[in-house]
């Protein structure tokens, strides 16, 4: 096993964090007003901030909705929500992209656009096995979309369960309880893509 660490995937779990704590100072939260509204423990949010702990996808979804950000918007302010660069038009390359990586199930996820294109777009690799669940709070105020590009997609919308195959799309209507999941053997590629409803 290689113990080469990717430094930009270090560099981007650092923003996570700085960005999470930013969303909370910003609101005028204690970490036990955050624990609160996102039913993530009090010492977790804590341990994130410090960057001792890099947050799951679940976790992440429970914090964004507590922001009433999508967890694509909470990425792409910490990808590059400051950076001068990023918010200009123009070519980005692919290996320009910093990808996130869940520590828990090896969910990938790497944003397409930058943060002053109007529609948030995102590309997710998930594992084979692997299974994602977010609270409806993390779809409020937003529209979206989920494209199937490679394998296939078990998407609970709700009571609602969808098989997508590649080249199927959802969109998403008011917000609900939601998991994707990979029952295959398989990776899983699709693209999200997210323009914001209304300001919370």
């Amino acid at each position: 096993m290689s113990n080469i660490v990717d430094p930009s995937a270090d560099s981007l779990a650092a923003r996570i964090a700085a960005r999470v704590r930013t969303e909370r100072e910003r609101r005028r939260w204690t970490l036990a007003q955050l624990a609160d509204a996102s039913g993530v423990s009090a010492a977790m949010i804590s341990r994130i901030e410090r960057g001792e702990s890099s947050p799951t996808a679940v976790v992440l979804g429970k914090l964004s909705a507590a922001f009433q950000l999508s967890v694509a918007s909470l990425l792409a302010l910490a990808e590059g929500g400051q950076d001068a660069m990023a918010e200009t038009a123009g070519v980005r390359r692919g290996a320009e992209a910093a990808e996130w990586r869940d520590p828990g199930t090896g969910y990938r996820r790497r944003q397409i656009t930058g943060p002053r294109f109007p529609a948030e777009i995102a590309e997710i690799r998930l594992p084979a096995g692997a299974r994602v669940p977010y609270p409806a709070a993390a779809f409020a105020f937003v529209r979206q979309l989920v494209w199937v590009l490679d394998g296939r997609l078990t998407f609970h919308d709700g009571d609602t369960v969808h098989e997508l195959d590649a080249g199927d799309t959802v969109e998403l209507g008011p917000p609900a309880e939601r998991v994707f999941a990979n029952t295959t053997d398989a990776e899983c590629r699709y693209a999200v893509v997210l323009t914001r409803d209304a300001q919370p």
